[in-house]
């Protein structure tokens, strides 16, 4: 089967649209603070409810592959129908640094992982590494989830889901 085949097959499942994020820490205490960094995934899923573990699959070697192999801590967001323009912002290539791409949207920083958390998303998890495994060209960053928040709760929008290579909304 070529990669295109299994491209278009895939293209028809349905998915749910988060932003992983995660904070580096500085170097050291006297040199630059340190950095937030945010990817778009469309590859996230429930594991376990006892305990509570979540799965993002990550392409080995990206930014967030890397970074979550230093910091155990991260976030997700789980995108609300009305928030693709945060989605297609931290899925392009070759993209401007990730200070800039957080500089306009609303977020908080996770009171237990230190991650930013996307203002107004259905959902918040802040989350701990509990397994890392390589599989093809991505790693499966299996997590558990220490705390949820509900932020966007009360908008009443659906989520932003991903089917066919675009963004879309249930309706």
């Amino acid at each position: 089967m070529s990669n295109d085949e299994f491209r278009a097959a895939l293209s028809r499942l349905a998915a749910g649209v988060v932003l992983v994020t995660a904070h580096e820490p500085p170097l050291s205490e006297d040199g630059p603070r340190g950095e937030d960094a945010g990817m778009t995934a469309t590859s996230f899923t429930s594991v376990s409810l006892d305990p509570p573990l979540v799965l993002v699959s990550l392409r080995s070697g990206s930014r967030m592959d890397d970074l979550l192999t230093e910091q155990p801590l991260w976030g997700v967001s789980l995108l609300a129908e009305q928030q693709r323009h945060i989605a297609g912002r931290f899925a392009m290539k070759g993209r401007i640094s990730d200070r800039l791409l957080f500089e306009d949207i609303p977020w908080t920083r996770g009171e237990v992982c230190g991650a930013p958390l996307v203002g107004g998303a259905l959902a918040a998890l802040e989350c701990r590494t509990e397994q890392r495994v390589e599989a093809g060209d991505h790693t499966l960053v299996i997590g558990r989830v220490l705390k949820a928040t509900l932020p966007g709760a009360e908008s009443g929008g659906g989520p932003l889901t991903y089917f066919r290579g675009k963004y879309r909304h249930l309706g």
